[in-house]
């Protein structure tokens, strides 16, 4: 099952890094987006190691596409949900333009 959401970029977080019973170091860094729904909606969305840097080239208020994989996991008779992100497409205006430019360059109509 493939997710993706569409928002606004609210909030960047501070990394967060740490080291594992084992040795092992690891970070993370959360953001959050509001959706454009009829509702919206604030989702928090994490990033882990190798993919902390996704986030780096994108700006509060940057429109976005965040594809992402949902897991719970119970520990003491609670659950606990994780939404990470895998993939974080840009939708800015300027892309557009950028795109549409191009496209109207290498059209051969005469018009």
């Amino acid at each position: 099952m493939q997710n993706a959401i569409r928002g606004t970029i609210l909030k960047v977080l501070e990394t967060e890094t740490g080291t594992t019973q084992a040795g092992k170091d690891w970070n993370k860094k959360s953001f959050v987006i509001k959706t454009e729904d009829k509702y919206p909606k604030e989702v928090c969305f994490t990033l882990f190691g190798e993919k902390v840097p996704m986030i780096d080239s994108h700006k509060v208020g940057n429109m976005v596409t965040v594809h992402f994989n949902l897991s719970s996991r119970e520990y003491n008779g609670k659950y606990y949900h994780n939404i990470d992100a895998w993939k974080i497409d840009s939708e800015t205006a300027t892309t557009t333009q950028t795109e549409w430019k191009s496209t109207k360059e290498t059209s051969d109509l005469p018009f």
